[in-house]
């Protein structure tokens, strides 16, 4: 994916944003709306995108753009198919708890990876904008929004989905990453999740 070309451009927009009437993109991109239409069009046409019409209140139905499986697919996936394959063949072959083993081991080499980057940092959400940055490198798209109860850390994409689905203890070990570099006072939960079909995975942070 090229992030300088319009239509790579408008797929990583979809992707951070959700669902878009053409009218929205095409002023997010500085282009009139036929220039945006066109681009639009090329994208369902290669499958990339789909439209549907939404009914709000009176008037005409809106219609909104939004990625396909084809389109999410452009995105990272850290090679999900041999990935799943080697965690089915491993709890085949092992059981299921060298699979656990496997996972905790994951979940420390990534606590250790990340503390090292944030250790020198003392302010909780400069600790939550650099954590953001870090799983952003890793193909996470995270971002991080202020509210009024606490923060909610957002990752719009999953480059390990397709593991994640295989095992959950892939996603129980995040939240307990999290959990244990930002403070145990902190209560994380997670509201979006996008192994169950969300999409994008939400968590909610709250100082106790």
């Amino acid at each position: 994916m090229n992030p300088n070309k319009t239509q790579d451009k408008i797929l990583i927009y979809l992707k951070m944003n959700g669902q878009q009437t053409a009218s929205t993109l095409a002023k997010e991109f500085s282009m009139t709306g036929e220039g945006m239409r066109l681009h639009l069009l090329k994208l369902e046409e290669d499958g990339l995108i789909f439209s549907e019409s939404q009914i709000k209140g009176v008037g005409r139905p809106t219609i909104v753009f939004s990625l396909t499986g084809k389109g999410n697919g452009q995105f990272p996936d850290n090679h999900a198919r041999l990935t799943v394959q080697l965690l089915q063949n491993i709890r085949d072959l092992l059981g299921p708890e060298a699979l656990e083993r496997l996972v905790e081991a994951k979940k420390e080499s990534d606590y250790l990876r990340y503390e090292k980057e944030l250790k020198e940092l003392e302010n909780l959400n400069e600790k939550m904008e650099r954590l953001a940055a870090i799983r952003s490198r890793e193909g996470y798209m995270a971002e991080l929004e202020k509210t009024e109860e606490g923060w909610l850390f957002i990752e719009n994409h999953c480059p390990i989905c397709s593991a994640a689905s295989t095992c959950q203890g892939f996603c129980l070990s995040e939240i307990e990453n999290i959990r244990k570099l930002l403070g145990q006072k902190l209560t994380v939960e997670r509201s979006d999740h996008v192994v169950t079909g969300d999409r994008r995975c939400v968590y909610h942070i709250r100082e106790s």
